[in-house]
């Protein structure tokens, strides 16, 4: 990988599961390097884009003076994304079933409880809270017909002459509380639930949902989407550009995984082009890559490994419990092969690189946490600005970089095939 400075860079990011559209990520990113450069003392502005991303913008930096410029692109699923949401309560909660037996009747769930608590507890909120708010609305609709009964009963008693009406239509009273009054109350304490969402459950069951549906296997809508990056990609290897980054936040990880594997073995990436470069934010891998047919996933980790013609570097903290920290996902996966040389684990430490008025406000917003990795930071060698827009390649940046000593290599995946 070149070493020479970077003057233009084109960086790809794929998103996790995130149904925002793409000018959330450019006014993230605009605050973050508005401060990142207050912080460092370095000059970055950011503008529209100048080339022909449907979704970005333009960066211009002067760090350790040097002038460097990037043109960042988010390469847009967000409509995939919100499509897989569009279920109804029963759709929800048939998820919910599938979901929880995908991971259980394969044994996976055990297995990544192996790896890190963190992601696993987050994986089994929803389910918690969802069969929580089942619960109470089942308890609210036996009140309401309870109440319905009752309100009835004293209705008809304080209509004189009409006692006779309490024998006579009793049991259609019963009958109508039961099939209308409570299911109808407790419908619509689920779609407040649902409509509200304040704790994110309802979402985070459609995201689990959604790498699950199919054991594994990425759904059609998702690969066509995929062949899609991956010409955007290689139309950006084939550009000025002196390096080509592709970034992958949360479950876009595993997704910019399988993309850059295709392009190696189709043939796609050009002999003397642009440093090619991978980072990885926030992984989530093992909840795809652990489920039995997951082969092409685990195909292309392996693939990945052993590449010598791009810069992986993969980085999480411990203090992000939606992901899964210092997991080497090819190795904890099993499918490292014989001279496996990527990704590098590196560790963002955020006790170490945040202050603590910042790890404060980030004390119990557990998804903001999950963000950090696009957000700036008070000191270490983590810098996400820098290594998106400044003048130096990723593989300059970390080279000789050892990983990080707590990470996990230990293999724990029961399902290993990486072919049906």
């Amino acid at each position: 990988m070149t070493t020479d400075p970077v003057t233009l860079r084109r960086v790809l990011y794929i998103p996790g599961f995130d149904p925002m559209p793409p000018r959330s990520y450019r006014e993230r990113y605009r605050r973050a390097a508005a401060e990142q450069a207050a912080i460092s003392g370095y000059t970055v502005t950011v503008g529209p884009r100048r080339g022909d991303a449907r979704f970005g913008w333009h960066v211009e930096a002067a760090i350790d003076g040097q002038h460097s410029a990037a043109e960042i692109e988010v390469l847009y699923w967000a409509d995939i994304v919100r499509a897989s949401m569009k279920q109804g309560i029963v759709g929800t909660y048939l998820q919910l079933v599938r979901t929880a037996w995908a991971y259980i009747g394969s044994g996976a769930l055990f297995r990544l409880m192996r790896l890190r608590k963190g992601p696993v507890i987050a994986a089994l909120y929803p389910v918690v809270v969802l069969l929580g708010q089942l619960a109470f609305a089942v308890l609210a609709g036996v009140a309401a017909f309870a109440a319905f009964i009752w309100a009835t009963e004293v209705l008809l008693l304080l209509v004189e002459g009409e006692q006779w009406f309490l024998q006579s239509h009793f049991g259609e009273r019963v009958w109508f509380g039961l099939l209308v009054i409570g299911p109808v109350t407790a419908w619509l304490v689920l779609r407040w639930c649902q409509r509200r969402d304040h704790l994110l459950a309802w979402y985070l069951m459609h995201d689990y949902a959604f790498s699950a549906q199919l054991n594994g296997v990425y759904p059609p809508a998702q690969e066509d989407r995929m062949r899609d990056f991956a010409d955007r990609i290689a139309d950006a290897l084939y550009s000025d550009a002196d390096e080509v980054l592709i970034v992958g936040h949360s479950s876009g990880a595993y997704i910019a995984v399988s993309v850059l594997a295709d392009l190696l073995r189709e043939g796609r990436v050009p002999d003397g082009g642009p440093a090619l470069a991978l980072l990885t934010l926030g992984h989530v891998v093992p909840m795809v890559s652990f489920l039995p047919d997951a082969h092409r996933l685990r195909a292309d980790l392996a693939c990945l490994s052993v590449c010598d013609r791009l810069t992986w570097v993969d980085v999480t903290a411990p203090g992000d419990g939606c992901s899964f920290a210092l997991c080497d996902p090819v190795a904890v996966t099993g499918v490292a092969p014989e001279g496996k040389r990527w990704p590098l684990v590196i560790s963002a430490a955020f006790t170490q690189t945040l202050s603590p008025e910042r790890l404060a406000r980030l004390r119990w917003r557990l998804f903001e946490r999950h963000f950090q990795y696009l957000n700036a930071f008070d000191s270490g060698d983590y810098d996400y600005v820098r290594i998106t827009a400044g003048p130096t390649t990723l593989a300059a940046r970390y080279a000789g970089r050892a990983p990080s000593p707590g990470r996990i290599e230990r293999p724990v995946n029961r399902h290993l095939s990486v072919g049906p």
